[in-house]
Protein backbone atom coordinates (compact mmCIF):
# COMPACT_ATOMS: atom_id res chain seq x y z
CA UNK A 1 0.00 0.00 0.00
CA UNK A 2 1.64 3.33 -0.99
CA UNK A 3 2.14 5.97 1.95
CA UNK A 4 0.39 9.11 1.89
CA UNK A 5 2.56 11.79 1.44
CA UNK A 6 3.87 14.39 4.11
CA UNK A 7 3.56 17.93 2.46
CA UNK A 8 6.31 19.47 4.04
CA UNK A 9 9.96 18.67 5.23
CA UNK A 10 11.26 19.10 8.72
CA UNK A 11 13.80 22.14 7.31
CA UNK A 12 10.27 23.38 5.07
CA UNK A 13 8.70 23.42 8.64
CA UNK A 14 11.60 25.61 10.77
CA UNK A 15 11.38 27.99 7.92
CA UNK A 16 7.62 28.95 8.27
CA UNK A 17 8.22 28.61 11.82
CA UNK A 18 11.71 29.37 13.35
CA UNK A 19 10.68 28.50 16.79
CA UNK A 20 10.54 25.44 16.18
CA UNK A 21 12.95 23.65 18.49
CA UNK A 22 11.90 25.49 21.63
CA UNK A 23 9.03 22.97 21.51
CA UNK A 24 10.54 19.45 22.14
CA UNK A 25 8.65 18.01 24.54
CA UNK A 26 11.28 15.99 26.93
CA UNK A 27 10.68 16.54 30.54
CA UNK A 28 13.57 16.07 32.86
CA UNK A 29 13.64 13.08 35.34
CA UNK A 30 14.81 14.05 39.30
CA UNK A 31 14.75 11.97 42.58
CA UNK A 32 16.90 8.87 41.65
CA UNK A 33 18.05 6.80 44.23
CA UNK A 34 20.04 3.40 44.44
CA UNK A 35 17.72 0.43 44.82
CA UNK A 36 20.36 -2.35 43.94
CA UNK A 37 24.03 -2.14 42.86
CA UNK A 38 23.98 -0.12 39.21
CA UNK A 39 20.45 0.26 39.47
CA UNK A 40 18.62 3.48 40.27
CA UNK A 41 14.72 3.88 40.61
CA UNK A 42 12.56 7.71 39.88
CA UNK A 43 9.14 7.32 41.56
CA UNK A 44 6.45 9.04 40.51
CA UNK A 45 7.84 9.94 36.97
CA UNK A 46 5.29 10.07 35.12
CA UNK A 47 4.95 8.21 32.04
CA UNK A 48 8.50 7.21 30.32
CA UNK A 49 7.93 5.71 26.35
CA UNK A 50 11.45 6.94 25.76
CA UNK A 51 14.44 7.61 27.62
CA UNK A 52 17.57 9.94 26.99
CA UNK A 53 20.78 10.17 29.34
CA UNK A 54 22.89 13.37 28.30
CA UNK A 55 20.76 13.53 25.55
CA UNK A 56 21.53 10.40 24.08
CA UNK A 57 18.22 7.78 22.89
CA UNK A 58 18.63 4.89 25.29
CA UNK A 59 16.30 2.46 22.75
CA UNK A 60 13.36 0.55 23.59
CA UNK A 61 12.83 -0.39 27.62
CA UNK A 62 13.43 -3.83 28.73
CA UNK A 63 10.84 -6.74 29.85
CA UNK A 64 11.03 -5.63 33.40
CA UNK A 65 13.56 -3.88 36.11
CA UNK A 66 14.91 -7.76 36.97
CA UNK A 67 16.26 -7.70 33.46
CA UNK A 68 18.79 -4.42 33.59
CA UNK A 69 22.17 -5.68 33.88
CA UNK A 70 23.58 -3.58 31.10
CA UNK A 71 24.72 0.15 30.86
CA UNK A 72 21.74 2.13 29.78
CA UNK A 73 19.26 -0.45 30.29
CA UNK A 74 15.96 1.15 31.21
CA UNK A 75 12.33 -0.10 32.73
CA UNK A 76 8.94 1.63 33.21
CA UNK A 77 6.44 0.30 35.47
CA UNK A 78 3.73 2.00 34.26
CA UNK A 79 1.13 0.16 38.01
CA UNK A 80 3.64 1.45 40.22
CA UNK A 81 5.11 4.51 38.04
CA UNK A 82 8.21 4.18 38.38
CA UNK A 83 10.79 4.26 36.47
CA UNK A 84 14.39 2.06 36.57
CA UNK A 85 17.60 3.35 34.88
CA UNK A 86 20.83 1.12 34.87
CA UNK A 87 24.02 2.58 35.18
CA UNK A 88 27.83 2.86 36.87
CA UNK A 89 27.43 6.15 37.27
CA UNK A 90 24.61 8.18 39.10
CA UNK A 91 21.82 9.57 37.36
CA UNK A 92 21.79 12.45 38.97
CA UNK A 93 24.57 13.49 37.71
CA UNK A 94 23.42 13.44 34.24
CA UNK A 95 20.63 14.86 32.40
CA UNK A 96 18.45 12.25 32.24
CA UNK A 97 15.01 13.02 30.06
CA UNK A 98 11.47 11.07 29.28
CA UNK A 99 9.86 11.89 26.14
CA UNK A 100 9.50 11.81 22.08
CA UNK A 101 12.97 11.66 20.21
CA UNK A 102 12.60 15.40 18.50
CA UNK A 103 12.72 14.36 14.80
CA UNK A 104 10.36 11.57 15.07
CA UNK A 105 7.75 14.15 16.84
CA UNK A 106 7.95 16.51 13.93
CA UNK A 107 7.45 14.34 11.66
CA UNK A 108 4.50 12.49 13.63
CA UNK A 109 3.23 16.52 13.43
CA UNK A 110 3.78 16.91 10.09
CA UNK A 111 2.34 14.24 9.30
CA UNK A 112 -0.72 14.74 10.87
CA UNK A 113 -1.16 18.11 9.57
CA UNK A 114 -0.82 16.53 6.11
CA UNK A 115 -3.50 14.42 6.83
CA UNK A 116 -5.56 17.31 8.49
CA UNK A 117 -5.15 19.15 5.51
CA UNK A 118 -6.65 16.44 2.92
CA UNK A 119 -9.79 16.21 5.08
CA UNK A 120 -9.97 20.20 4.55
CA UNK A 121 -9.20 20.34 0.98
CA UNK A 122 -12.25 19.86 -1.63
CA UNK A 123 -12.25 16.14 -1.85
CA UNK A 124 -11.94 16.15 -5.74
CA UNK A 125 -8.61 17.45 -6.08
CA UNK A 126 -6.33 14.99 -7.23
CA UNK A 127 -3.62 14.96 -4.37
CA UNK A 128 -0.90 13.03 -6.73
CA UNK A 129 -0.86 16.25 -9.18
CA UNK A 130 0.11 18.84 -6.02
CA UNK A 131 4.06 18.37 -6.94
CA UNK A 132 4.98 21.41 -10.09
CA UNK A 133 7.01 20.07 -12.75
CA UNK A 134 10.29 20.18 -10.76
CA UNK A 135 8.85 17.31 -8.83
CA UNK A 136 8.37 19.62 -5.40
CA UNK A 137 5.21 20.28 -3.48
CA UNK A 138 3.67 24.21 -4.51
CA UNK A 139 4.74 25.97 -1.94
CA UNK A 140 1.11 27.18 -0.61
CA UNK A 141 0.33 23.43 -0.20
CA UNK A 142 3.97 23.08 1.68
CA UNK A 143 3.48 26.97 3.95
CA UNK A 144 -0.23 25.50 4.87
CA UNK A 145 0.63 22.13 6.02
CA UNK A 146 3.91 23.87 7.63
CA UNK A 147 1.25 26.43 9.49
CA UNK A 148 -1.08 23.80 11.04
CA UNK A 149 1.82 21.23 12.21
CA UNK A 150 2.92 24.84 14.05
CA UNK A 151 -0.30 25.28 15.63
CA UNK A 152 -0.75 21.60 16.51
CA UNK A 153 2.64 22.02 18.33
CA UNK A 154 1.91 25.11 20.38
CA UNK A 155 -1.37 23.94 21.07
CA UNK A 156 0.27 20.94 22.59
CA UNK A 157 1.91 23.41 25.39
CA UNK A 158 -0.41 26.00 25.14
CA UNK A 159 -4.12 24.95 23.98
CA UNK A 160 -4.78 29.00 24.46
CA UNK A 161 -2.09 30.24 22.62
CA UNK A 162 -2.77 33.97 20.61
CA UNK A 163 0.54 32.60 18.04
CA UNK A 164 -1.28 29.34 17.37
CA UNK A 165 -4.48 31.10 16.50
CA UNK A 166 -3.14 33.62 14.21
CA UNK A 167 -0.90 30.65 12.43
CA UNK A 168 -4.13 28.67 11.84
CA UNK A 169 -6.34 31.68 10.67
CA UNK A 170 -3.77 31.87 7.80
CA UNK A 171 -4.23 28.36 7.16
CA UNK A 172 -7.85 28.64 6.95
CA UNK A 173 -7.88 31.37 4.63
CA UNK A 174 -4.83 29.18 2.42
CA UNK A 175 -7.35 26.39 2.32
CA UNK A 176 -10.45 28.53 1.66
CA UNK A 177 -8.38 30.50 -1.06
CA UNK A 178 -7.66 26.94 -2.63
CA UNK A 179 -11.36 25.90 -2.20
CA UNK A 180 -12.86 28.36 -3.96
CA UNK A 181 -10.19 29.10 -6.69
CA UNK A 182 -9.15 32.29 -5.60
CA UNK A 183 -5.22 30.35 -5.39
CA UNK A 184 -4.39 28.65 -8.41
CA UNK A 185 -1.74 25.34 -7.70
CA UNK A 186 0.58 24.83 -10.73
CA UNK A 187 -1.38 21.74 -11.84
CA UNK A 188 -4.12 24.17 -12.43
CA UNK A 189 -5.39 25.26 -15.62
CA UNK A 190 -6.35 29.29 -14.67
CA UNK A 191 -8.39 31.73 -17.23
CA UNK A 192 -5.11 33.12 -18.26
CA UNK A 193 -2.81 29.74 -18.69
CA UNK A 194 -3.30 30.22 -22.41
CA UNK A 195 -1.90 33.29 -22.08
CA UNK A 196 1.14 31.90 -20.51
CA UNK A 197 3.55 32.32 -17.60
CA UNK A 198 7.01 33.57 -18.18
CA UNK A 199 9.60 32.26 -15.57
CA UNK A 200 13.43 33.00 -15.75
CA UNK A 201 15.74 29.95 -16.55
CA UNK A 202 18.81 31.73 -16.44
CA UNK A 203 19.25 35.29 -15.99
CA UNK A 204 22.25 36.78 -14.97
CA UNK A 205 24.19 38.97 -18.03
CA UNK A 206 22.17 42.00 -18.73
CA UNK A 207 18.52 43.96 -18.38
CA UNK A 208 16.81 42.90 -20.99
CA UNK A 209 13.98 40.53 -20.64
CA UNK A 210 10.80 39.32 -21.72
CA UNK A 211 7.77 41.50 -19.81
CA UNK A 212 4.80 40.48 -21.22
CA UNK A 213 2.66 37.96 -23.66
CA UNK A 214 -0.27 38.72 -25.61
CA UNK A 215 -2.93 36.48 -27.52
CA UNK A 216 -3.65 33.00 -26.51
CA UNK A 217 -2.00 29.95 -27.36
CA UNK A 218 -3.68 27.65 -29.58
CA UNK A 219 -2.09 24.14 -28.56
CA UNK A 220 -1.90 21.86 -26.21
CA UNK A 221 0.25 22.20 -22.92
CA UNK A 222 3.80 23.38 -23.62
CA UNK A 223 6.99 24.79 -22.39
CA UNK A 224 8.25 27.25 -24.58
CA UNK A 225 11.83 28.35 -24.48
CA UNK A 226 13.05 31.63 -25.34
CA UNK A 227 16.73 32.78 -25.67
CA UNK A 228 18.87 35.70 -26.36
CA UNK A 229 21.43 35.06 -29.13
CA UNK A 230 23.20 37.97 -29.74
CA UNK A 231 23.67 40.36 -26.97
CA UNK A 232 23.62 44.27 -27.00
CA UNK A 233 20.65 46.56 -27.00
CA UNK A 234 17.08 47.33 -28.32
CA UNK A 235 17.27 46.99 -31.84
CA UNK A 236 20.68 44.97 -31.96
CA UNK A 237 20.01 41.78 -29.24
CA UNK A 238 18.19 38.96 -30.86
CA UNK A 239 15.93 36.09 -29.73
CA UNK A 240 15.08 32.46 -30.48
CA UNK A 241 12.08 30.54 -29.57
CA UNK A 242 11.73 26.60 -29.06
CA UNK A 243 8.61 24.95 -28.78
CA UNK A 244 7.90 20.99 -28.07
CA UNK A 245 7.75 18.08 -31.25
CA UNK A 246 7.38 14.67 -30.97
CA UNK A 247 10.12 13.92 -28.55
CA UNK A 248 10.60 16.22 -26.06
CA UNK A 249 9.72 19.63 -24.64
CA UNK A 250 11.52 22.53 -26.41
CA UNK A 251 13.14 21.42 -29.08
CA UNK A 252 11.59 22.49 -31.85
CA UNK A 253 12.91 26.09 -33.08
CA UNK A 254 9.98 28.27 -34.08
CA UNK A 255 11.94 31.35 -34.19
CA UNK A 256 15.75 31.60 -35.07
CA UNK A 257 17.94 35.20 -33.86
CA UNK A 258 14.60 37.62 -34.49
CA UNK A 259 15.94 41.06 -33.82
CA UNK A 260 14.35 42.60 -30.22
CA UNK A 261 12.44 45.83 -31.18
CA UNK A 262 10.94 46.80 -27.91
CA UNK A 263 7.27 46.19 -29.55
CA UNK A 264 5.31 42.80 -29.59
CA UNK A 265 6.45 40.10 -31.61
CA UNK A 266 5.93 36.88 -32.60
CA UNK A 267 6.20 33.74 -30.49
CA UNK A 268 4.48 30.84 -31.19
CA UNK A 269 1.36 29.42 -31.23
CA UNK A 270 -0.95 32.68 -32.04
CA UNK A 271 1.09 34.43 -28.84
CA UNK A 272 3.25 37.60 -28.91
CA UNK A 273 6.20 38.24 -26.71
CA UNK A 274 7.64 41.70 -25.86
CA UNK A 275 10.94 42.70 -24.22
CA UNK A 276 11.82 45.47 -22.25
CA UNK A 277 15.32 47.09 -20.80
CA UNK A 278 16.00 49.46 -17.88
CA UNK A 279 15.77 52.04 -20.96
CA UNK A 280 14.02 51.71 -23.82
CA UNK A 281 16.64 53.92 -25.97
CA UNK A 282 18.43 51.71 -28.00
CA UNK A 283 21.34 54.15 -27.37
CA UNK A 284 21.32 54.25 -23.54
CA UNK A 285 23.24 51.29 -23.53
CA UNK A 286 20.86 48.28 -22.13
CA UNK A 287 22.69 44.80 -22.73
CA UNK A 288 21.73 41.49 -22.98
CA UNK A 289 24.15 38.43 -23.13
CA UNK A 290 27.24 40.34 -22.99
CA UNK A 291 29.16 37.40 -21.37
CA UNK A 292 28.14 34.95 -24.41
CA UNK A 293 26.28 32.71 -22.21
CA UNK A 294 22.53 32.80 -23.02
CA UNK A 295 19.76 34.38 -21.02
CA UNK A 296 17.01 31.84 -20.60
CA UNK A 297 13.23 31.98 -20.01
CA UNK A 298 9.85 29.49 -20.05
CA UNK A 299 7.06 30.07 -20.33
CA UNK A 300 4.19 27.79 -19.79
CA UNK A 301 1.25 27.74 -21.40
CA UNK A 302 -2.32 25.53 -21.90
CA UNK A 303 -4.37 25.58 -24.76
CA UNK A 304 -7.18 28.24 -24.76
CA UNK A 305 -9.76 25.70 -24.77
CA UNK A 306 -8.86 23.76 -22.23
CA UNK A 307 -11.33 23.54 -19.08
CA UNK A 308 -10.10 25.90 -16.06
CA UNK A 309 -9.76 23.95 -13.06
CA UNK A 310 -9.91 26.77 -10.77
CA UNK A 311 -12.81 29.03 -11.38
CA UNK A 312 -14.59 30.43 -8.62
CA UNK A 313 -17.61 31.11 -10.50
CA UNK A 314 -20.68 29.48 -9.31
CA UNK A 315 -23.92 28.25 -11.23
CA UNK A 316 -27.12 29.97 -9.36
CA UNK A 317 -29.99 28.10 -9.25
CA UNK A 318 -33.00 29.70 -10.54
CA UNK A 319 -36.52 28.89 -9.89
CA UNK A 320 -40.04 30.74 -9.87
CA UNK A 321 -42.32 30.53 -7.53
CA UNK A 322 -46.20 30.79 -7.46
CA UNK A 323 -47.87 33.79 -5.26
CA UNK A 324 -51.29 34.43 -5.12
CA UNK A 325 -51.80 32.96 -8.70
CA UNK A 326 -48.86 35.02 -9.90
CA UNK A 327 -45.93 33.39 -11.26
CA UNK A 328 -42.53 35.38 -9.86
Amino acid sequence: MATAAIYCTHKELKRVFPQLDSFDNKKSIYGWTEVATNKYAAHNSGLVTQLFADGEDLGPAQSAHTDLNVEGEWFYNSAEDVLYYYSASNPADKLMEAGEEFTAMVTQYRTDASRYLDSMLDPNMPREAFKDKSGNFDYLIIRTTALIAANFMIKAHDPNSELANALMEEAMMNIQNINEGKAALSFQVTRDSSQGVIRDVSYTNGSIRPVDTRGEWSGTYDLIKVIITTGGRIGTATYSVYIKDSDKLKNNQVVTDEVINGDYQQLAGGLQIRFAGDDMNPDSGSTANVSGTADEWEIEVFGKYEDVDNSNGKAVKMTRIRKNSRLY
